[in-house]
């Protein structure tokens, strides 16, 4: 049919009263409305009209027809509206651009009616527990008088006459909000229609329409499609729909699939687990698509159960988690014991102690390996042990008495024995012999053991501080080229080389430097020692068997008031570092300790010691003991006191923990304390997102500067890694708009704990306030590009980074170089070709003598990082898994409080991860087996240890001597021959012939054979670094893709998708490798197997001082002993210089030295 090319005759059709005419006019222009619309519009009144008209048979095409028109019109909400009643005349399958869009259109439009009918629930108010802070309670009391809410100080934390509103949601309630009802973009002006506004018929229409599409989807196989729009539209019945109509579609392909391949129900389960932890930005919505997953996982015949482990660790469900790893245990096969240790260090990577301990005192008891494997630390005489042993008495007395109140004195005994949890470690054997069955055979009670000792953490630590011990590549060279660049004498040099030393030796119980510069540690003083002391703590961190061994000689004594304070608080504080995140074994002995001295410098490192060893605890005992010295107001022991309650109550909510510390931070005139305050309360909101709403609306209302700095440490730390766009506009907000330079920097510094998830978007959102007048904000987004980009090696941010080291402001380009590290951390040339250019210009700055104090303090820490744990670790905010890393997170946040005191720097250790991969067998060991990787070698290699030149002395100058002056010399030299009658006996000694031209030289200036031509020696060492480099090149280009590695070896993020394991191997992993520890279904057990030979295990803890010794004695025998495995000789050499009490304490008595030197205070220096 020849098209059309004027409608007026058709339009002319329109107004005929004759049906027939009309509906062939209407036929005509929909086929060929896209040529004449514009002439068809001016009519399109009388369409519309031919629509309403209900005895209109072609009503239908009308509809149609006006859509196409509006369509054209670009007034698509109407377009839409028409094509929903055009009914079976608007054909989705055509596939053309008015199909698409109108289909886009109703999408949209079906998102913002299913969020209207599931409305979002703030967590706040959603499941709401005791935990959570709840606005009518007022902390001053007069919670039902308005006016005093409104004039208290502590006004955020009431709604007696405030209304509840979010602080995160936007002013303009009319603008877009996703968590508002109608989600998406509802009621916004160009968008869709508001759904209240569509007629019944039009919003069945749509839903037909959106079915069909489904079932479109369902055909092609496009699940993901569908998942999508089900969560955005918060439709959990679409969402089970889509995943059980994998499910089946697997079941009716059968086994037709390859057996190593991924089935496409877990395919798309790891892709609804992936949108939902990485984005969706709802806490509540999130917690229904996990509960909604964990159901179906359930019901899965072969289910994945490292999926459940990580929706029961997010949801805190640890009864499912026990009852699955008891379910695997009973099953007794080999690959389900593996699936369940497996299970086990995945929980420990993911879970907090709290989570952990529940979870294993709902496991069957296991009497001999629970009181083996975890004593009492303070032992059976002790106070926990006299508290517990009464505990288990009373219990067993009340074994005998079946009461009608039997249930509420079970259930008021568990508390009882919970609260007990963390001063004796025999708790759970309690509660196992009244209610816990036993296993059934030995075997069994073999796998639970296991099973606990995966959990408590025992074997992840040990494996990576074997890992560690073994594989550290840190190069001594750099080490002492800080030490040599940086005064000792000046305290915050001698506390960069500490820090220094610290990371680069992290975890891998390497402390000999320390051992072999007594002399340059004996210039600590005063909290340098206190920091040099600490140090030990990284440098032995997870050395769980000889951790507090170590640390004897610096400890505080009972009853003994020798050594000095600042080593004992700084060894309080080591310790908890070495139990970081695993303090059964050592916080009843920091209680005590903490709690018997007066000392306040003891009390910061204790403070600081329990906080970090007994991180998201939860324990009441522990706060009320933090809570008691605080409320004594010194400013010293104040701020870490603060900065641990929050540790301890880490992620809790705990709502009288925060109105405690709210109270006494308006109380207190200390800034300190209110700082460490403002930071406690900011860990207690962990991870609460929505529900710290209300404590982020008050702090940052407050006039004073240090709690308003605690509301954005706040909205970082609830808020990490959710990619929260109202936590990112509120950030932007404030660094733009506050008063104080602190709560603007630390503002920018936070969108980095936010968007780490998202690296790629930081250097975007930062690049303008990189280049802001205010140095503060500067210093900020470098900081924020250090957390974000981390590990990354991110060019984006290498680019905006580069030309801030060389900023006007110390202190930003001492950011700028942390940062730099931080993103530089495991990065080779093969990686990023601007790591050589970046590590050499590190070295020039710490050696260059005009560089400001400050920068050089980040250069030395630049060094130490870059190289972290023996250049084996990486900064990892999330786990293998893609969990949050609790453990890194809140010591990335503690770090950046480096900017006012010095000692929280250590918290940055708590960031570095092992990267490796190491295989376990059914019996935990590690046995000798290879699996491969499909790179190039030097693609993932460490970097060429760096060649730090001494100082040179001064060359000579060449010293010129005249031909006339040799001659002299030679008839000299005859003459005294002659007379001595010897000129005619000796015979001449024979000499090479010269070539041509040597005689014209010999009469030219001669030189001095002994002084060497630098030219020349350049020239050489020129074409030798050259020839070098063309063999390097030459190398790479021979190099073969694809080696061997042992198992054990060093594997970074970005390697691990390379990593496979031979299919017809002996070892088998029951899991795609993440990194860190794999279980190893062993395919043939009875065949003897080879292990691995732990080196660092084998090593022999070093004796302590023992009664008659002195601390000094000890250390020089320490001294004396001259290897360099990294055994604590550096600690027990250090020992008597670091306890030595400073000259300048008054009434002080100086302990014994190993050597024979002095240590002198800062009025000696300068004498």
């Amino acid at each position: 049919m020849v098209a059309l090319t004027s409608a007026a005759g058709l339009v002319g059709f329109l107004s005929e009263p004759d049906s027939t005419l009309q509906a062939f006019a209407l036929e005509r222009l929909n086929n060929d409305i896209d040529s004449v619309w514009t002439e068809v519009s001016g009519s399109i009144g009388q369409i519309e009209a031919l629509y309403e008209d209900q005895s209109f048979s072609h009503r239908e095409l009308a509809a149609l027809v006006v859509s196409k028109v509006y369509y054209q019109l670009q007034e698509y909400n109407l377009s839409m509206e028409f094509a929903l009643n055009a009914g079976k005349h608007f054909n989705i399958e055509e596939g053309g651009e008015y199909e698409q869009t109108i289909l886009t259109k109703c999408v949209d439009t079906y998102i913002a009616l299913c969020a209207l009918m599931n409305p979002s629930t703030p967590m706040s108010k959603d499941r709401r527990t005791s935990n959570e802070f709840d606005y009518k309670q007022n902390a001053d009391g007069p919670a039902n008088n308005a006016t005093a809410s409104m004039s208290s100080p502590i006004t955020p934390f009431s709604q007696a006459a405030l209304p509840s509103k979010s602080l995160l949601s936007r002013d303009n309630d009319n603008e877009w909000e996703p968590s508002a009802p109608g989600g998406g973009n509802a009621g916004v002006p160009g968008a869709h229609p508001h759904p209240l506004t569509l007629s019944t018929h039009v919003q069945k229409s749509l839903k037909t329409v959106v079915r069909s599409l489904f079932e479109s989807c369902y055909r092609e196989g496009a699940y993901r499609q569908v998942v999508g729009i089900a969560v955005e539209a918060r439709n959990m019945e679409i969402l089970r729909e889509a995943i059980l109509r994998a499910s089946q579609d697997d079941k009716s392909k059968g086994k037709k699939a390859p057996v190593a391949s991924v089935s496409q129900t877990e395919d798309l389960m790891d892709y609804v687990l992936d949108i939902c932890m990485n984005v969706v930005q709802e806490r509540g919505l999130r917690s229904k698509i996990l509960e909604l997953i964990l159901e179906l996982l359930n019901d899965i015949p072969s289910p994945d159960y490292f999926a459940i482990a990580r929706c029961v660790v997010y949801l805190d469900q640890h009864t499912m988690a026990s009852n699955m790893l008891k379910q695997l245990i009973q099953k007794g096969d080999g690959r389900s014991l593996a699936i369940a240790y497996q299970l086990s260090f995945d929980l420990y990577e993911n879970g907090t102690q709290e989570f952990l301990q529940k979870v294993m005192e709902e496991l069957p008891e296991t009497e001999d390996s629970e009181k083996t494997v975890l004593p009492p630390a303070s032992g059976p005489d002790s106070e926990a042990g006299r508290a517990a042993a009464a505990a288990e008495a009373a219990a067993r007395e009340n074994d005998g008495e079946q009461t009608a109140n039997e249930e509420e004195t079970s259930a008021e005994s568990d508390q009882l024995l919970s609260e007990l949890q963390d001063s004796a470690g025999q708790t759970s054997t309690i509660v196992a012999e009244r209610t816990k069955p036993k296993p059934k055979s030995e075997d069994e009670k073999k796998a639970v053991t296991s099973v606990k000792t995966i959990m408590r953490g025992t074997k992840s630590i040990e494996l990576n501080l074997e890992f560690l011990y073994r594989s550290s590549k840190s190069d001594k060279a750099i080490l002492n080229k800080i030490r040599d660049s940086l005064e000792a004498r000046n305290s915050i040099f001698h506390t960069s080389v500490t820090f220094a030393n610290a990371f680069m030796y992290a975890g891998t119980t390497i402390d000999t430097f320390f051992r072999d510069n007594l002399e340059w540690l004996g210039k600590a003083v005063n909290w340098s020692k206190f920091t040099a002391t600490a140090a030990l703590g990284v440098i032995h961190r997870g050395n769980l068997g000889q951790g507090q061994k170590l640390l004897e000689p610096y400890l505080p004594k009972p009853h003994e008031q020798t050594g000095s304070s600042y080593s004992q608080g700084g060894s309080l504080y080591a310790l908890g570092l070495i139990y970081t995140n695993h303090g059964t074994h050592v916080l009843d002995y920091l209680r005590r300790s903490f709690k018997n001295t007066s000392e306040e410098v003891v009390q910061h490192g204790g403070a600081l010691g329990i906080g970090v060893a007994g991180m998201a605890t939860g324990n009441e005992e522990i706060y009320e003991e933090l809570k008691t010295v605080l409320y004594s107001d010194s400013a010293i022991n104040g701020e870490a006191v603060g900065l641990s309650m929050g540790l301890v109550m880490l992620g809790t909510g705990n709502v009288k923990a925060l109105e405690d510390m709210i109270q006494y931070a308006h109380d207190t005139q200390h800034e300190k304390i209110v700082r460490g305050l403002a930071m406690g309360m900011a860990l207690i909101m962990y991870a609460r997102q929505e529900a710290a709403d209300e404590l982020i609306n008050g702090l940052l209302d407050d006039a004073d500067p240090a709690l308003r700095y605690g509301g954005i440490l706040t909205v970082a730390l609830a808020y990490c890694g959710s990619g929260s766009n109202k936590a990112v506009r509120k950030l932007l907000h404030v660094a733009v708009s506050d008063v104080s330079d602190d709560v603007r920097r630390i503002a920018v510094m936070s969108l980095g704990l936010v968007l780490f998830r998202k690296p790629g978007s930081v250097p975007r959102m930062v690049e303008l306030l990189s280049e802001s007048y205010n140095p503060h904000v500067r210093y900020g987004a470098t900081m924020a590009l250090g957390i974000a980009c981390a590990g990354t090696g991110l060019d984006e941010a290498i680019d905006l980074l580069e030309p801030m080291m060389k900023d006007s402001v110390d202190f930003v380009r001492q950011g700028a170089l942390i940062s730099l590290a931080m993103i530089m951390v495991q990065q080779n040339e093969a990686m990023n070709p601007k790591v050589p250019a970046i590590r050499k210009q590190l070295q020039k700055m710490i050696g260059d003598r005009h560089e400001d104090a400050m920068a050089k303090f980040g250069c030395a820490l630049a060094l130490g990082i870059i190289d972290a744990g023996g250049r084996n670790c990486t900064i990892g905010l999330q786990t293998q898994t893609g969990n949050l890393n609790m453990e890194a997170i809140v010591g990335m946040a503690v770090f950046t409080q480096y900017w006012y005191w010095f000692p929280l720097t250590h918290f940055l250790s708590l960031t570095f991860t092992p990267t490796h991969i190491t295989g376990v067998d059914g019996d935990l060991e590690v046995p000798s087996f290879k699996y491969h990787s499909n790179t190039r070698p030097s693609m993932f290699d460490y970097p060429p240890e760096q060649e730090v030149k001494t100082e040179e002395a001064p060359e000579k100058v060449k010293t010129a001597v005249l031909s006339t002056t040799a001659k002299a010399k030679r008839r000299k030299a005859a003459k005294e021959r002659t007379e001595r009658g010897e000129s005619m006996e000796v015979e001449p000694t024979p000499t090479t012939p010269k070539p041509d031209g040597a005689d014209a030289d010999a009469d030219k200036m001669d030189e001095d054979s002994n002084v060497v031509d630098t030219a020349k020696e350049g020239e050489e060492k020129a074409d030798g670094e050259s020839a070098a480099s063309a063999s390097t090149k030459k190398k790479i280009e021979k190099e073969k893709v694809g080696f061997e590695l042992e198992n054990m070896s060093r594997v970074l993020p970005g390697q691990i998708r390379h990593i496979s394991f031979p299919g017809e191997g002996r070892y088998q992993p029951v899991k795609k490798p993440t990194g860190g520890p794999i279980l190893l279904f062993d395919t043939t057990p009875d065949e003897p197997k080879s292990l691995l030979e732990l080196k660092a295990k084998k090593r022999t803890a070093p004796p302590g001082p023992t009664a008659g010794n002195t601390i000094g004695a000890s250390a020089a025998a320490g001294a004396g002993n001259n290897n360099g495995s990294g055994d604590g000789a550096g600690a027990r050499a250090a020992a008597g210089v670091l306890t030595a009490v400073d000259e300048d304490v008054e009434g002080g008595e100086e302990a014994p030295v190993p050597d024979a030197f002095d240590v002198e205070d800062d009025e000696e220096m300068e004498e």
